[in-house]
């Protein structure tokens, strides 16, 4: 039985950057992503996660009141003409509902810092000497406690309170910090009125099918992937990829992986990459394996972008748009053009959602794989050749076409892959 995420591809957003908003100081600007909805689809976008977009002191994920839209973003009004606009164009609406950790300016933690750690107030968090325990050494990010009832219960009045609104699902920030029982207590309460909700939680290490399993998320994101798609090309070693690919198959057959190869919290794939013609590659990949993808906001137009390690050091990452699409750099077009490609070759084999991928042939530089549906049949053929000379696969092609490729013509040995190129054939 097919759902509707199996044919969504997001559009990954980080609000207060894209909208100019996170220095800025109360205005209505969630409006200017409307202007970009078109662009989003003509890309084959048919979903728009948002990062963080409730009321909150600084980035987004210090949280002070889930339940009110930031004031740098604007109102109540400006949220629903987003989803008015959005279902307009078919457009799925994804949050991010930051759950693990909430602002120290959050009414609850104010009140349990007055009233003392025995008030009703100080249960929603975990005392931690002369404070409470905190979000990975972050002062300013007070960890719930989610051992309480309480918590449990004004979660999921959030999660429905917009799902109501018009959401269809959320990105659940930090969740490998947060036990899966938690989930496991809230989702059936939410579930109960939105039995369509998508729930896909972020785990950046850990065991991630036993997660899913005990928590009952519908995903999590699948950073295994990510690093091993930059990782392997950067060096060369497409064993790498191999492996993570291998363990994604397995992933697979528990649950159906959030996949990108960028979002707001890592440097652009582009930057990452040591050799540009890799971004290709890195495409390629991400958009013929089994998952549910994303592609995050000017990483289609091959933005740069250095994540760092201190203040600050996320703004590279989380820049402002234009305010139309017009007023983009026509450099970025070729790569824009590349995901159109790509993202209409897996709309074209929906099947691909759950696809598994096996390896046919592969040395350090060159990898042939195949997809096939989860169900069996004859699926795709991928070639990616890494290196800087001309590779011909040694494998049959025997019946297969060139669905797409590197090279700008039908090429008239399939199965010769030139310098830094990639074929899929079908």
């Amino acid at each position: 039985m097919t759902s509707w995420i199996d044919h969504t591809i997001w559009w990954h957003v980080y609000p207060l950057g894209f909208t100019g908003a996170l220095e800025a100081g109360p205005g209505h600007r969630l409006d200017r992503l409307e202007a970009w909805l078109d662009y989003a689809v003509e890309l084959g976008c048919n979903g728009l996660a948002l990062g963080p977009v409730f009321a909150s002191e600084t980035h987004g994920y210090d949280t002070v009141d889930h339940l009110r839209l930031d004031p740098r973003l604007g109102d109540d009004a400006d949220f629903d003409r987003l989803v008015a606009a959005a279902r307009r164009r078919g457009v799925r609406i994804l949050l991010d509902g930051v759950f693990n950790h909430v602002g120290r300016g959050f009414p609850r933690f104010a009140a349990a810092l007055r009233e003392g750690p025995d008030s009703p107030d100080a249960r929603w968090f975990r005392p931690r000497g002369d404070d409470y325990d905190c979000f990975e050494g972050h002062r300013s990010l007070v960890a719930l406690n989610h051992d309480e009832p309480a918590v449990a219960e004004y979660v999921a009045t959030v999660m429905r309170h917009w799902l109501d609104r018009g959401a269809d699902g959320w990105r659940l920030d930090a969740a490998y910090a947060v036990p899966p029982e938690f989930w496991r207590a809230v989702l059936p309460q939410v579930r109960a009125t939105h039995p369509d909700a998508w729930f896909a939680g972020e785990m950046i290490h850990g065991d991630y099918a036993g997660y899913v399993a005990g928590s009952g998320l519908d995903s999590v994101t699948q950073y295994e992937l990510w690093k091993a798609i930059w990782s392997s090309l950067n060096d060369r070693n497409l064993f790498e990829l191999a492996w993570a690919l291998e363990r994604h198959d397995g992933f697979t057959e528990a649950f159906t992986p959030f996949t990108f190869v960028g979002n707001h919290d890592v440097t652009r794939i582009a930057t990452r990459l040591e050799e540009p013609r890799h971004l290709a590659h890195a495409l390629v990949v991400l958009f013929t394996v089994a998952g549910v993808p994303a592609v995050y906001y000017g990483d289609e137009q091959a933005f740069h972008g250095q994540k760092e390690d201190r203040a600050g050091g996320d703004d590279a990452v989380r820049p402002a748009f234009p305010g139309s699409p017009a007023a983009l750099a026509s450099w970025g077009r070729p790569t824009y053009r590349l995901h159109q490609r790509l993202i209409g070759l897996r709309r074209r084999h929906p099947w691909l959602v759950r696809a598994r991928t096996s390896v046919e042939h592969l040395t350090n530089e060159a990898a042939a794989l195949r997809s096939r549906p989860a169900d069996g049949g004859p699926g795709i053929t991928v070639l990616l050749n890494a290196g800087a000379e001309p590779y011909r696969f040694p494998i049959s092609l025997e019946g297969l076409r060139v669905l797409d490729s590197a090279e700008e013509k039908e090429p008239d040995d399939p199965a010769r892959v030139p310098a830094y190129g990639w074929a899929i054939l079908g």
